[in-house]
């Protein structure tokens, strides 16, 4: 085991291309799921926290559910909407980079708009008559509600992102895990493990672990920035 220790920090300190392609590829499709997530999500939660209650508890409650969705479950549901004999199959999108990326988007989003709804409805209530006082109009006191809860809605996109990048159901589903092409950091070191292949997968996995370390780390520094 400390041989495979040696060799894994070996791949990492020489840059082994294969290695660097594979975390390119995890950070990639994650980074992109993340934007197209957030300019959906994002909209959806703050709209959710402006409704009346009553309307808004049953699709709070359906989010709230499936933030809990396994990854492969959404995986399925994907792969039987892009396969070949399924109604978007003409697209040809199944293993491919923009099949992962659908999936993801599709994963993250209850997760996001869910936390984005938290962080503004708290907020609506307090500021909306304030802002009312001062003769904002609906679109104005919306947007000073979100710039107030910026913060807020910047970790709800930043767990987004975590979420994203160590996932392997919808990427090892939907990416079909090709070499060169759709594999990620998840799917290749539950591939190399498999094979025996220690020394990559450990190396994946510190990486891994580094992207999410970093992750957390620009989280707790954007929340205590703002507190100052």
């Amino acid at each position: 085991m400390g041989e495979a220790f040696a060799e894994a920090f070996g791949l990492i300190g020489n840059l082994d291309q294969e290695l660097i392609g594979i975390t390119w590829n995890s950070i990639r499709f994650s980074l992109i799921s993340t934007v197209l997530t957030s300019v959906l999500a994002i909209p959806a939660g703050v709209a959710l926290a402006f409704r009346k209650k009553e309307r808004s508890r049953i699709l709070i409650s359906i989010l709230n559910t499936l933030m809990a969705l396994p990854t492969v479950v959404v995986g399925l549901l994907v792969y039987t909407l892009i396969s070949r004999s399924g109604p978007l199959g003409v697209f040809g999108l199944l293993f491919s980079p923009r099949a992962i990326i659908i999936g993801q988007t599709i994963l993250a989003f209850p997760i996001v708009t869910s936390l984005v709804y938290g962080a503004v409805y708290g907020l609506e209530l307090e500021l909306r008559e304030t802002l009312r006082t001062l003769g904002c109009s609906p679109a104005q006191t919306v947007w000073k509600t979100l710039l107030e809860a910026r913060v807020a809605v910047a970790s709800a996109v930043l767990s987004g992102f975590g979420r994203l990048i160590g996932e392997v159901g919808v990427s090892m589903m939907l990416g079909g895990n090709i070499r060169g092409y759709t594999r990620t950091m998840t799917t290749a070191l539950a591939l190399e493990t498999q094979r025996g292949a220690f020394s990559l997968a450990l190396a994946l996995g510190m990486l891994l672990l580094l992207v999410a370390f970093g992750v957390n780390f620009t989280l707790n520094w954007t929340v205590n920035r703002a507190r100052r």
